[in-house]
């Protein structure tokens, strides 16, 4: 959907010369374990990791927290997502960098990394800091607060306003050993799962360890798991405009890739008169004609029309949920 690269391959292209291939691991379904391998052909085998079900976010961190602490439990770890764009890669390095020399001198410590908000937006988890707490290299960390995921519009204008919340990328530095503790001290029952899977990494018992402990794990999400449990004091906040956009969502990507905002960003064969801040992506041979749409979203697949407004992408889910119960489930 952007460019010619995977956004996977762009996230490491992030990351590379300056990590090491040896030193980038890839969780992911045990499905994509082959695709994983055919996108980056320099990532060594034994560093993707693959989930024999999935079981939501929370279990994944787990597993790969559990992995790296029987490798190497005191160095600085850093989580990112595959699936966003960063545009500012320089100074996304820069933050990295930073941010593991600060917790190499404070293991116990965990260092969010945000997004300054561009919009309201009601599709995305923010961030809440306080006062500024140190300056290095012209970085400025804050003191976090609290998290709030996917708000009202109204609450979420609020936050644009205030100066002191941000978008919450999920993206975090800390060490290996304070993720491990978190589990302990705050999921007992998968951490007690973890510990059997650690015992058995580097053996041959690891994939049927895997195989039996992973599934019956509760699922949960990372940020009810462990973040939203995370005592402030331990914690830290970098916001910069780093060019971030998460193009999960269509109205994310349509911001990803204009230039201005009552910009129209088109794919495929269609013809726009009289539209405006309107994403337009047509996966079909067959013409879509649009007349005088404004803040819209139409994507028209071989089985699927979506049209919507781009402030309705948060009811898209709950729509597809529905089609579970529904002549339409072979769709999800």
């Amino acid at each position: 959907m952007v460019g010619d690269k995977s956004t996977l391959q762009l996230a490491v292209d992030r990351l590379v010369p300056d990590f090491s291939w040896n030193d980038i691991y890839v969780a992911t379904s045990q499905q994509y374990t082959k695709l994983i391998s055919a996108q980056l052909a320099n990532l060594p085998p034994a560093n993707i990791i693959g989930e024999p079900e999935v079981r939501d976010v929370g279990p994944a961190v787990g597993l790969v927290t559990a992995i790296l602490h029987k490798k190497f439990p005191h160095v600085p770890v850093l989580i990112l997502w595959s699936d966003h764009l960063v545009k500012e890669v320089s100074l996304f390095k820069k933050i990295i960098r930073i941010s593991e020399k600060i917790i190499r001198n404070n293991k116990n410590k965990i260092i969010f990394i945000s997004q300054k908000p561009r919009f309201a937006s009601q599709n995305l988890g923010w961030i809440k800091f306080g006062s500024k707490i140190k300056e290095e290299e012209g970085i400025s960390f804050y003191s976090f607060e609290q998290f709030h995921y996917r708000p009202t519009l109204e609450v979420a204008s609020s936050f644009h306003k205030s100066g002191h919340h941000a978008w919450n990328l999920g993206y975090f530095v800390t060490t290996v050993d304070f993720l491990w503790n978190m589990y302990q001290k705050y999921q007992p029952e998968i951490f007690k799962g973890l510990e059997e899977i650690k015992d058995s990494v580097n053996t041959e018992k690891f994939l049927s360890t895997l195989k039996r402990v992973y599934p019956k794990m509760p699922k949960i999400s990372f940020d009810n798991a462990i973040l939203e449990k995370i005592e402030s004091s331990n914690a830290l906040v970098v916001s910069e405009d780093l060019g971030w956009s998460d193009v999960g969502t269509w109205e994310a990507l349509k911001e990803a890739l204009q230039t201005k905002p009552d910009q129209n960003v088109v794919q495929g064969k269609v013809l726009l008169t009289d539209c405006q801040d309107t994403l337009v992506y047509n996966y079909t041979d067959k013409l879509v004609v649009a007349i005088d749409l404004n803040g819209m979203l139409v994507i028209n697949t071989h089985d699927v029309a979506l049209i919507c407004h781009k402030n309705s992408v948060p009811k898209i889910k709950k729509m597809v949920e529905k089609l579970a119960d529904s002549e339409n489930n072979h769709l999800i």
